[in-house]
């Protein structure tokens, strides 16, 4: 008799599967309540501005089938979304529906952060339990060798195009400055630009005034929190105010997906910010399917399975 298979979660943020959705969706990130009505048409209009809806599950569902190739037999793999169905906890249903062993985590995130990723795998802890499945997790794989070698290779091929005076900025996702506290998340986001930015054969990090590359954060809430900076606006406002820059490369390395903030914060809101200060403007590509890095994570997971209990 075979072995039962191991379960994947693979878990993401989700997004509304048409505009009719985004309503219920915010309120859903809002733990239920309802926004303002000027919150879900902003939101509605951010959508417009990409095309209507974004593509993230698409290729979330793309990314699934990618891993799942690459683990083969013995496998089965789910998607699990925070804010849209299929969720988490539908996801590890369906997976003790099909009688996995136990069930392994894995989050759509480089990065590990209490605040993020840490809810993911709370959230999938107390869905197995409900099923009586033992639960490991990937909690962090910023440190993936070929998912670093993909963004210095975007980083080389996009400055090819761009003016020599161009600055490179390591972007990621804001979180409230309360969520950061103790916390490894910018520590880890530091160490993969730093090894990226050294693959891509980039001179060392540097302040706003000089060439080099930078960090930067983006895609605040809108709360009365505090959250992380500085937002990368800002830093392209500094960068232009030096005189010193002419273009701006920004590698989005908190993202694994084209979707809402990379797509409208970065592609629409962030280049109209450089462009208006007379500055050229370009994003490095998006890992989306990219099936080298997908393989490695899958040989990742095999390598946790060995060592988990």
């Amino acid at each position: 008799m075979s072995e039962p298979p191991i379960g994947v979660v693979v878990m993401a943020y989700g997004t509304p599967a048409s505009p009719a959705d985004v309503e219920a969706y915010y309120t859903h990130i809002r733990g239920g309540r309802a926004p303002a009505v000027e919150l879900v048409e902003d939101l509605r209009s951010r959508y417009d501005a990409i095309g209507g809806i974004s593509p993230l599950r698409r290729i979330t569902e793309a990314q699934c089938h990618r891993l799942a190739d690459a683990l083969d037999g013995g496998w089965r793999v789910a998607l699990g979304q925070k804010h849209a169905a299929p969720f988490i906890e539908d996801a590890v249903a369906e997976l003790a529906d099909a009688g996995v062993a136990r069930i392994m985590g894995l989050v759509l995130a480089p990065h590990y952060s209490r605040g993020s990723v840490g809810e993911y795998l709370a959230r999938l802890a107390a869905a197995a339990v409900q099923h009586e499945l033992a639960v490991t997790a990937l909690e962090r794989w910023h440190d993936l060798e070929a998912w670093r070698g993909f963004q210095a290779e975007t980083v080389v091929a996009s400055l090819a195009r761009l003016p020599a005076r161009t600055k490179v900025l390591f972007s990621a996702h804001s979180l409230p400055e309360a969520v950061l506290l103790d916390d490894p998340y910018p520590d880890e986001l530091h160490a993969s630009a730093t090894a990226i930015a050294a693959a891509a054969g980039l001179a060392p990090q540097s302040g706003s005034g000089r060439l080099g590359w930078g960090l930067a954060w983006q895609s605040a809430g809108r709360t009365g929190a505090r959250w992380r900076g500085p937002d990368i606006g800002a830093v392209i406002d500094d960068l232009a105010a030096t005189g010193q820059v002419d273009g701006v490369l920004v590698c989005p390395q908190g993202f694994t997906a084209d979707h809402l903030e990379v797509l409208y914060d970065l592609d629409v809101v962030a280049q109209a910010r450089a462009v208006g200060h007379g500055l050229v403007f370009a994003r490095t590509a998006s890992l989306n399917d990219d099936p080298a890095v997908l393989a490695a994570l899958a040989d990742r997971l095999r390598a946790s399975a060995i060592k988990a209990p």
